[in-house]
C-alpha cells in the first residue's frame, strides 16, 4: 500500500513535471515594513487596473496556497481570476506565515495583525497611479479586515468577508491564558490542510493533493494566535462602509443564523449577502469560483 508521504511525493513530482504547461505568471513579491517588521506581499496586476484588492488569507495558511494555487489542466487562482477581471491584486502573508518572518515572541495578536494591515493599505495608496482600493477577508482574515475597517476606514473604499467565522465564545475568552512568552512551533499536517474541503465533488483530488504540497512547503509550522479576547471590539455597528457578505452553502464555520446577525447589524446601506450554492469554508477553491468572482465584480462595479 502506498504511503501518504508517497503519494504526496509522486503528487508533486506530477505537478514540477507539468507546470511549464501551465502558463502561469509568478507573482511579484513586494516587502512592506510594519514597526520594523518585513511583510511580505505578492501582487499580480493588469497593465491598467480599474481598482485594487487586497486579500487577506485565513488562521492556517498563508497566501500563495489560498490565493494562487496552481493546478495543471484546472483554473484555480484566485488571484488570477481577479487580475483577468481587470484588478491589481495584493495578497498579505501575515507574520509568521509564508514569506514573512515570525517575530521575535512567534506569537501574532488581532491587533498587530490588523495593524501590519493597514500599513500595507498605506503603502498601495501611496503607489503612483494607485486605483480605489478595497479589502478581501477570508476566515480569520475577514475578522482581521473588520477590525481595520473599524479602525481606519478611510484606507478602504469596501470591505469584503467571506467564511466570516466571529463567534463571541470561542474567539472572545473571558479571562487570558497564560501564554508563554514564545509561541510553540508545532508542525502542520497534510490532515488539517485537507480539512476545509468537505463537499463532495467541489474540487478535484488532485487539487486537493496540490493545495496539500502548497500548503505543508510555505507553512510548515503553524502560526498561534493569543490575546483573543482583543476580537471582543468586533462589531457589525461599527462597519460603517459598503460590504459584501460572502457565504458557501455548506461552511460549517460561517451558519447562517451568525452571518445574518452580523449582516442585520452593518451599519451601511449598500451592503450585500450571498450565498454560494455547492460551496464550504473554502469555496474560492471550488465549484462556486467562478460565481464567486463574478459577484465581487458586480459589487466593485456597483460602488461607481
Amino acid at each position: 500500500m502506498t504511503s501518504p508521504f508517497s503519494r504526496y511525493c509522486l503528487v508533486a513530482a506530477l505537478l514540477v513535471l507539468a507546470s511549464p504547461s501551465t502558463g502561469a505568471v509568478e507573482p511579484v513579491r513586494h516587502t512592506v515594513f510594519s514597526a520594523g517588521h518585513r511583510l511580505a506581499v505578492w501582487e499580480k496586476s493588469p497593465a491598467r487596473p480599474k481598482a485594487q484588492i487586497l486579500l487577506l488569507h485565513g488562521r492556517t495558511w498563508s497566501a500563495l496556497p489560498n490565493f494562487d494555487l496552481q493546478v495543471p489542466g484546472e483554473s484555480l487562482s484566485f488571484m488570477d481570476g481577479l487580475d483577468e477581471l481587470g484588478y491589481a491584486v495584493f495578497a498579505l502573508d501575515a507574520r509568521g506565515y509564508g514569506g514573512t518572518p515570525r517575530d521575535q515572541s512567534g506569537w501574532l495578536t488581532p491587533d498587530q495583525a490588523a495593524r501590519d494591515v493597514a500599513e500595507v493599505l498605506r503603502w498601495m495608496r501611496r503607489r503612483q497611479d494607485s486605483p480605489e482600493t478595497h479589502l478581501f477577508g477570508w476566515s480569520y482574515g475577514s475578522m482581521i479586515a473588520q477590525l481595520v475597517v473599524q479602525r481606519d476606514s478611510d484606507l478602504v473604499s469596501s470591505v469584503i468577508f467571506f467564511g466570516y467565522p466571529f463567534d463571541p465564545v470561542r474567539h472572545v475568552p473571558e479571562a487570558d491564558y497564560p501564554y508563554p512568552a514564545t509561541a510553540p512551533s508545532q508542525p502542520n499536517t497534510a490532515k488539517n490542510a485537507a480539512s476545509d474541503f468537505i463537499t463532495p465533488g467541489a474540487i478535484s483530488q488532485a487539487a486537493i493533493d496540490a493545495y496539500i504540497l502548497a500548503a505543508l512547503k510555505t507553512d510548515p509550522v503553524r502560526v498561534d494566535f493569543k490575546d483573543l479576547h482583543q476580537w471582543a471590539e468586533l462589531s457589525g455597528s461599527k462597519v460603517f462602509i459598503p460590504s459584501l457578505l460572502l457565504q458557501g452553502e455548506f461552511d460549517p464555520l460561517a451558519p447562517t443564523e451568525a452571518q445574518a446577525s452580523f449582516f442585520s447589524s452593518i451599519k451601511h446601506a449598500n451592503k450585500w449577502w450571498v450565498v454560494l450554492p455547492g460551496g464550504d469554508h473554502a469555496a474560492l477553491l471550488e465549484t462556486p469560483r467562478p460565481r464567486m468572482l463574478r459577484v465581487i465584480d458586480a459589487f466593485i462595479s456597483g460602488l461607481n
